[in-house]
């Protein structure tokens, strides 16, 4: 890797006070290949993803760059007594494997479910777990595939997804994809039928496009194994 992919970001934890470093990477560095259906990039250059989660040396808070401010006094001892309580010292502040990213968002996982995160912020970590174990080839990636899309069907019909990045139609579309992919043709097929029959499609036309392209995808191997 190039020496100037990565810069040092400053963090103070929430948890302990602790201030560390965490490496992040220069967007003006990122090059993408190409993109899968369930929108995980493939990159030519290092990966950025690798880097979206913050892991204090100290307590063993993990937690996307979005979220790691976002706790509560009262959520402090449920960290300290959970997390803290079993940690070992360790630093991810330099370069990142994948190995060592698949630990970083693991740690996010469960210090997110302690915290009791949106069921679609927990859907958005898992679904990066299984695109980490994609790229090693692990089967792996089919147990956090199915915990993603179990999260998401959750959220999409338990939260508001007004303040997230993510509105219903894509994410009824992701949740399509998912179990294209792990699959389950007919749980795809009604997905994408649900998605394709939101008077929101046409708000969406990219998705709209994917949805139908996808929609196609799963009917073709249903038929093809009547």
């Amino acid at each position: 890797m190039e020496v100037d992919v990565l810069y040092s970001k400053k963090v103070k934890c929430p948890i302990c006070t602790n201030e560390f470093t965490t490496s992040k990477m220069r967007t003006s560095r990122v090059r993408i290949d190409r993109v899968d259906g369930d929108f995980m990039n493939h990159y030519k250059s290092e990966n950025p993803i690798k880097y979206y989660v913050f892991v204090c040396p100290k307590c063993g808070y993990a937690a996307l760059e979005s979220n790691f401010n976002n706790v509560k006094l009262s959520e402090r001892e449920i960290i300290k007594e959970n997390v803290t309580a079993k940690w070992k010292e360790r630093e991810y502040s330099g370069p990142r494997t994948n190995d060592d990213a698949i630990q970083c968002y693991m740690l996010a996982l469960y210090c997110g479910q302690l915290l009791d995160l949106k069921k679609y912020e927990l859907g958005n970590i898992a679904l990066k777990i299984a695109w980490f174990f994609r790229e090693e080839e692990s089967n792996d990636e089919i147990r956090f595939l199915q915990n993603a899309v179990e999260l998401f069907e959750q959220s999409f019909y338990t939260e508001n997804l007004s303040a997230s990045s993510m509105d219903e139609i894509t994410l009824g579309y992701l949740i399509g994809e998912l179990h294209r992919r792990l699959g389950r043709k007919k749980d795809a097929i009604l997905w994408f039928g649900k998605t394709i029959s939101n008077p929101l499609i046409k708000t969406n036309p990219r998705i709209e496009k994917i949805t139908r392209e996808q929609w196609l995808l799963a009917k073709e191997k249903e038929d093809e194994e009547l």
